[in-house]
């Protein structure tokens, strides 16, 4: 059994910040457990625009606090994600995230991430693996 809380990674190698400085994740349940996922709670901060393309992972974001509007590239319909709204990026859609007021999120990846994920230029996180 494994019991941490997100107060006690701040400050660690498991609370990444973005370079682009629009984001910072603390990173709860990494690939080194072994369970299958990465469960993180990340904050974009308001007025910053992240673009995204997850296409080597599933990602599940469940926002908390905050508002944000979400940008599908593919068919460029836009939604507005608010506390209690879930979004699924089960198709590895091309998405920005307009950010209105800090963005507080659950973040779930499959296959889960390392912790050293950071978004390249073409906002996609490489496929890093954990050695066994």
């Amino acid at each position: 059994m494994i019991v941490r809380s997100f107060k006690e990674i701040e400050g660690t190698d498991r609370h990444v910040k973005s370079a682009s400085g629009t984001w910072e994740s603390k990173r709860i349940v990494l690939a080194k457990e072994k369970v299958g996922f990465s469960l993180h709670e990340t904050v974009l901060y308001a007025g910053t625009e992240t673009s995204m393309w997850y296409a080597n992972h599933i990602e599940a974001v469940v926002c908390v606090e905050g508002e944000a509007e979400l940008t599908d590239h593919e068919t460029g319909k836009s939604y507005t994600i608010t506390p209690g709204t879930m979004y699924l990026l089960d198709g590895h859609e091309k998405h920005t995230l307009r950010i209105k007021q800090d963005f507080r999120c659950l973040c779930v990846f499959n296959p889960p991430v390392t912790g050293r994920e950071d978004h390249d230029e073409n906002g996609v996180y490489p496929l890093l693996t954990e050695e066994v």
